[in-house]
């Protein structure tokens, strides 16, 4: 039996209770327990007399290092407990006096709240307690924050050393989830997954996998941390790379089951971008050589299309699609909303419009609107469009608007129904280079940098809060003055990216004091993720159609509206969002010729996050500003935001680029030895769960 096939449920001595609560951290099985990985460690390993406690007072700076992967600052003191007295006082709290002793002196123990531990501290009983010394009018008062039952020939899980801290939440600790895990790997230490094969583990000098799981959850020491660590690393990194390589073979061997002239069909093409309201940027006109470049080839085009909001990605999309009506060819667009497809609709039928003849037959299909499909050449829809392919027997093009990777389901059903499509995905989110070589190097991918003609840069203002007042009056005055309209984004409470009841109520709270207290006379419209679809696209049509001044919402809103009368955007607790965030949020203004503006707001006095608001502020570049976020933040979820289907990882760090050449090199190296993965199970597996993941959200 494998751990990803034992229920967690079944883990001896642990309560339903814990069990659910296990379940909302995403750990399901016992190989999801041993994959939840420590975010920081407390070093407890400092033994310390009772008689030496003042030597060890614990500095106000030393909460700063907690914030490191390993704490310092930290004691164990080993003690045999002498009495345990527990008092109720008049406002309900219990307060322990424990007197305990070593060989050097004794102490009286003060906790709070903990009358349970009288089970634990039993006169005559060894303890090993550990956590910091402060001073107490004058006095060493020891604070404890661990404590193990000294037994003879257990070791301490808890006390006197590295001990590993997760990310938790109420009602689970990170004491439980160390008993846990410590359950599993002691039960079951042949059971642990070695996926890597083992040449790649030699080559790269990595330590086994065994190891790597124990010392990341128990480590003996600091050295073996870091050797866990960039094994995991290792494993995540390589995955990504190998899932990408095996995804690019399997395109390439793929053909489309039509071939494509479309030199001959360069002069109607250029007869439409002639009628054009505006002139193709320099970077628009590469990227559409590169798209027809693609579609010329008898293998699928599989391109990645990035550019800010804005930018002008649809068009590229559009004259694509025309190429392909040209050819009698179907096009199907995916955009991510109703709302959105609607909009691609508009702008598709008002484009293609200016043709009078050869003008090809648009249809929108929506929950509100069907359109007959049959005899249309251009199909716009949402991602669920995929599930009426079969009803399509001519696409030659699929456009998927937000969505990162057209998933490896997506695909396989499309090929399911006998299609075999030339791809275009595009997004408004910048990625830094060198996620994209890592996470997307299976795409062929264009960059659209240049604003369109006539764009003018949207000036962006930190806001101090003695200010706030005076931005409500200038905002009010832009919208009377120049009928203008204005977005107010509510940050998420909860740094997560699911919005919770917590972040609407909060949303909620904020619309009702900006209607009745700050904007009186305005009318301003609420929409937040838990409201219904019909509730939400009705708003939205109310803010398009100008009926509503401002518009509050919270930052999961779809990004990509096109509201050309909004000129103004306001981000509450403006610090809470990283770079490349603020930059989408700004990018929902600034759609015309008017100068737009976005305000950013925050309540907070640290100069580190002042000077980062007033970097934004002079950067329009929102590569740099990606690539500031990878340096700053780090690993993990860099974007913000799991919304568009990008892979977090546990371990791997974006900013060590000689890890990630390692990865390149073997997974280029394994899939030139390996025609399949049959030979290697375990790592079949591993992959499975990477696609599932990272590459096929939706």
């Amino acid at each position: 039996m494998k751990l990803h096939e034992i229920p967690i449920e079944s883990l001896p001595k642990t309560a339903a209770r814990t069990v659910s609560l296990l379940h909302t951290l995403g750990v399901h099985t016992y190989q999801d327990l041993i994959d939840y990985f420590p975010y920081r460690y407390e070093d407890y390993r400092p033994i310390v007399l009772l008689h030496n406690l003042s030597n060890y007072v614990h500095s106000d700076d030393g909460d700063q290092l907690n914030k490191s992967l390993i704490s310092k600052g930290k004691i164990t003191i080993r003690v045999a407990v002498d009495h345990f007295d527990s008092l109720r006082t008049r406002r309900g709290i219990t307060i322990q006096k424990v007197r305990i002793s070593d060989s050097s002196s004794s102490y009286i123990l003060t906790l709070f709240n903990q009358p349970y531990l009288r089970q634990t501290f039993r006169v005559g009983t060894s303890i090993q307690l550990s956590g910091t010394v402060r001073l107490n009018q004058g006095e060493p008062f020891f604070n404890m924050e661990e404590y193990d039952e000294c037994t003879e020939g257990d070791t301490a899980l808890h006390t006197g050393r590295l001990v590993a801290i997760y990310p938790q939440k109420r009602g689970i600790s990170s004491r439980t989830i160390r008993e846990k895990i410590a359950l599993v790997l002691g039960a079951y230490p042949d059971f642990i997954p070695q996926f890597l094969p083992e040449a790649i583990q030699k080559k790269f000098q990595l330590v086994a996998s065994s190891f790597a799981y124990t010392q990341i959850h128990f480590p003996d020491n600091t050295d073996s941390i870091v050797q866990a660590r960039q094994r995991k690393a290792f494993e995540e990194f390589f995955c990504a790379q190998l899932s990408c390589l095996l995804i690019k073979q399997e395109w390439q061997r793929d053909q489309v089951p039509f071939m494509m002239d479309v030199q001959s069909r360069r002069k109607p093409l250029a007869l439409l971008i002639k009628k054009l309201p505006f002139i193709l940027t320099r970077d628009q006109s590469q990227c559409l050589d590169q798209v027809l470049d693609d579609l010329q080839r008898p293998t699928p085009m599989n391109r990645l299309l990035q550019g800010d909001v804005g930018s002008g990605k649809t068009i590229i999309a559009l004259l694509a699609s025309y190429v392909m009506h040209l050819h009698g060819l179907q096009t199907l667009i995916m955009a991510p909303t109703d709302i959105l497809a609607q909009q691609h609709y508009k702008h598709f039928c008002d484009i293609f419009a200016l043709l009078h003849k050869e003008n090809p037959k648009v249809s929108l299909y929506t929950r509100q609107s069907k359109h007959d499909t049959r005899s249309a050449h251009i199909i716009i829809g949402t991602h669920a469009l995929i599930g009426k392919a079969s009803e399509f027997k001519n696409v030659g093009l699929v456009v998927v608007d937000e969505q990162h990777k057209f998933g490896v389901a997506q695909r396989a059903a499309l090929k399911d129904k006998g299609l075999v499509p030339h791809m275009l995905s595009m997004t408004a989110t910048p990625i830094p280079r060198t996620v994209l070589l890592t996470l997307y190097g299976e795409l062929d991918t264009s960059v659209i940098k240049e604003k369109p003609v006539g764009r003018l840069s949207i000036k962006t203002y930190p806001v101090p809060p003695q200010k706030r007042h005076d931005a409500y009056a200038w905002i009010e005055k832009e919208i009377l003055t120049n009928t203008s309209q204005a977005f107010i984004v509510c940050p998420l409470i909860e740094l997560s990216d699911a919005e919770t009841l917590q972040d609407v109520k909060a949303a909620t709270v904020e619309y009702e004091r900006l209607s009745h207290d700050v904007f009186p006379h305005l009318k301003l419209g609420l929409i937040h993720g838990r409201m219904k679809k019909d509730e939400k696209d009705m708003v939205m049509h109310q803010f398009k159609e100008s009926k509503l001044n401002i518009l509050v919402s919270t930052s999961v809103v779809e990004v990509g509206i096109d509201i050309p009368r909004a000129t103004v955007i306001v981000i509450e607790a403006a610090e809470r969002f990283g770079m490349a965030q603020l930059h989408q949020l700004r990018g929902r203004v600034g759609r015309s010729d008017k100068q737009s503006y976005c305000l950013l707001f925050s309540e907070s006095a640290s100069v580190k996050i002042l000077n980062r608001l007033r970097l934004f502020s002079k950067t329009h570049d929102g590569f740099a500003l990606a690539e500031f976020d990878l340096k700053n933040r780090g690993g993990g979820n860099i974007f913000g935001t799991q919304q568009h289907g990008m892979s977090t990882f546990k371990v791997a760090q974006w900013t060590d680029t000689d890890m990630i050449k390692k990865t390149q090199i073997a997974a280029e190296e394994f899939i030139h030895k390996h025609s399949s993965l049959d030979s290697h199970p375990e790592l079949k597996r591993q992959l499975d769960i990477y696609r599932i993941k990272a590459i096929a959200p939706n």
